[in-house]
Formats: structure tokens, sequence, C-alpha cells
């Protein structure tokens, strides 16, 4: 008997192990072969333990020899086959009908020593694997096997062959104590596999909010995920910030392509930094410029002075950055002032931005600036004037706006 066990206990772990390789494996898959090993293992005691009682009992132990040889073989044809539908109901089937057919051999309830309780695991797995609707059944199936025990069991026991009564408190122990061990151990595993899958969809959750917050707004974010309506909103006062590195190109030339993307990643961490620091919103890079504005998307009393604050330390960033990699780093830097739209395009990869005149200009002020320079609408200078020293450049040409007066940023007062 020893040695049978053993044989059956491999042969489970060498299947398990091969349907443990199947990407698809569910826990329902891992919940059912759990279910068909203990089975299996009642089944072993119960052949060799009715075999030991004589040739009368042939019949006895041969239930659960055909239970063995039916499950295995449709785990085999399973296996090969990939059809885990039919081996669900196969095995299910057989949980249900081999204990109610053991008790009717063995001759009713008290021969038996209720072993048709085993049959509780069909229903039992059929909740854990299949779907609530689809498990009614089983339990019903369960109910009414039941209940025809019940109704023919002085049938049954007319014909019921001697077992000792030790014999049969021993089963009796067995059927009580083993079933409400497998059942807790399953549920221990399910639940076990349910907190771990849950705790999964969580880290994925908060993975998904801090990609999705280093995209969007925090504020936006939240609105994003809470309604399906389009975002854009009108904001009457904002000021933006362009920024570009000037002769980046001839600079970088011959530098390999991960030396170059990681030059514009230390300067452009340094500048989200900043950004952070002084509450700006960073909306994008592109290239080699960086777009950022303060007042959107929560608007701010001081969005002017803290885009000036911004760029002013945007030059010591650069030449501190210069010094560490030898790179001689300028950039212009373009300011304006006034209302925007912004709202969010896409909803695949989704871009939140601003639209409006006071864009164009402020990108125009930073395409006809001048290198190291940090250059600024009017509207901004009314702003920051009594914070800040400026130098007047007068009034310039620009394409598409036409003559507009602009002042250079020098330093805090």
């Amino acid at each position: 008997m020893h040695k049978i066990t053993r044989y059956w206990t491999d042969k489970f772990k060498e299947y398990s192990e091969r349907l443990n390789e199947i990407p698809e494996m569910l826990i329902g898959k891992a919940v059912l072969t759990l279910l068909v090993f203990a089975e299996s293992m009642v089944s072993v005691f119960w052949i060799f333990t009715l075999s030991e009682l004589g040739d009368g009992y042939a019949l006895m132990a041969a239930v659960p020899y055909f239970y063995i040889v039916i499950s295995y073989t449709s785990l085999l044809i399973f296996y090969r086959l990939k059809r885990f539908e039919y081996f669900t109901f196969t095995q299910l089937i057989m949980l249900l009908v081999m204990p109610f057919f053991m008790q009717w051999v063995i001759g009713g309830f008290e021969a038996s020593s209720g072993v048709a309780i085993w049959a509780l695991l069909s229903p039992v797995g059929a909740l854990m694997i299949l779907n609530v609707s689809q498990s009614t059944p089983w339990f019903l199936l369960y109910i009414a096997l039941t209940v025809i025990s019940w109704y023919y069991n002085s049938l049954f026991a007319s014909y019921a062959l001697p077992i000792p009564s030790h014999l049969r408190q021993v089963f009796f122990i067995m059927n009580l104590a083993g079933l409400a061990i497998v059942i807790y151990g399953v549920m221990r595993y399910f639940q076990s596999q349910k907190a771990r899958i849950l705790q999964d969809l969580a880290n994925e959750k908060a993975r998904s909010e801090l990609l999705l917050l280093s995209i969007l707004p925090q504020s936006i974010a939240e609105r994003l995920k809470n309604s399906n309506q389009s975002i854009a909103d009108s904001h009457n006062q904002v000021t933006i910030m362009f920024a570009d590195l000037v002769n980046f190109t001839s600079l970088t030339s011959g530098m390999p392509p991960s030396d170059l993307v990681d030059l514009l990643n230390k300067v452009f961490i340094k500048f989200d930094q900043l950004a952070s620091k002084y509450g700006l919103e960073k909306i994008k890079t592109i290239g080699d410029a960086y777009m950022v504005v303060g007042g959107v998307p929560e608007p701010i009393a001081d969005h002017a002075f803290a885009v000036a604050q911004m760029a002013l330390d945007i030059r010591e960033v650069l030449e501190e950055i210069s010094r560490e990699t030898g790179k001689k780093l300028i950039m212009r830097i373009g300011i304006n002032s006034g209302p925007v739209i912004a709202g969010v395009i896409g909803n695949t990869k989704f871009s939140y931005d601003l639209w409006g005149d006071t864009v164009n200009v402020a990108s125009r002020m930073e395409q006809y600036g001048l290198p190291g320079e940090i250059q600024l609408t009017k509207a901004t200078y009314l702003l920051l004037k009594d914070k800040f020293s400026f130098e007047s450049r007068g009034v310039i040409e620009i394409k598409g706006k036409g003559p507009i007066e602009v002042f250079l940023l020098r330093n805090r007062i």
C-alpha cells in the first residue's frame, strides 16, 4: 500500500508541475488538482482497506479504483489537448458520484460511515472554479443524490456486508475530519491566492496612477478617472515659459546616443525639481526645449513671480551642469502672461496642453530671444517690475505678431 500511495503521489506531483507550466493556469485549476489529489488519497485508502477484508469486498474496492483510473486518464487527456473545461466537468462528476456509489455499494449510510459526505467537494469545487450560477446545479445534484440515498437507505442496508465496528469508527472519523481538513485547506489556499491577486491588482493600480500622474497634473488625473467628459478649462491669468538649449545639436554632435539622452535627462530632471519647488506645472519637453506654466491647472496669485524665480535658477543649474560635463550649456528663455485654454487631448496617449495667443507669444519670446537671456513681454514685466531688475530691449518685430515691446530679466531685487 505504501508503494502504491507513493506512486500516485509522484504521479500527481509530475502532472501538477506540467500544469503549472501552462501560461493560462488559474487558481481554479490549482484548486481542482488539489481536490482530485485529496480524493485520490482517500480512494487509495478505501481500496486497500476494503480489499484486506476479503474477496467479497472486491466490488466495493472497485469503485474508488475506477475513480482513480478515470481521474488520471482525464488528466492526461487534458494535458495533451489543453481542454480544461472537459477536465473540469469530468472531475466534478467523479467527485460527486463516486462517494455516493461507495455508500450504496457498501450498504448505506451506517455501514459506510457516511462516506457520501465527500461528494460535497463537487459543489464546493464548482463554486471556486466556476461562477456562482454555474455552481448551483452541482449543489442541487448533491442534494438530489443525498435525498435518493436517504430514501433507499434501507434497501442498500439490506445487502450490506459486515464491516468491523472499529473500522467503521475509523471510517467515520476519517470522513468527517478528512473532509473538514480538505475543505479548509482548499479554501485557505483559495483565499491566499485571492489576497495575492488583489494585492497585485492594487500594486498595478498604484503603478498606473503614478504613470498617469507623471503625464497629467494630479487634479486633472482625478477628473479624468472620475468622468468620461472632455477636459477643457479657461484660465484668465497664467504665466508661460519656454526654454530652449542654444546650438545643442552641434554641441552634442559625435556624442553616443546614450550620453546625449543622459545629458538631457540630467538637465530636465533639475528643471522638474525647480518646477516642483515653485509650484509650477511642466507641460512638455520637445527635443531640447522645455515648457512650464504657472497658474494651471490650479490658479496661483504669484504665477509670474514663481516662473521668474525658476528662470533665474535655470541659469544657475546650467552653469553647474556645464562645469560637471564640460559642455557649455546656454538657453534662450521666453516668458509671457495672459489667458489660455488648458485641456486633455487623446484617448490612449493622453496629453495635457495649452492653447491660445498667450502660448504663441511666449514661444516667440524664446525664439526671438538672446542666448543666455530671459526675455519677457510687457504683460509679464508689469506683474514683476517691483520685484526684479530689468533691462528694456525696446520694440522688436515678431513674425506673425508685429512689433512687441520686450524686456530682459536680470536679477532679484
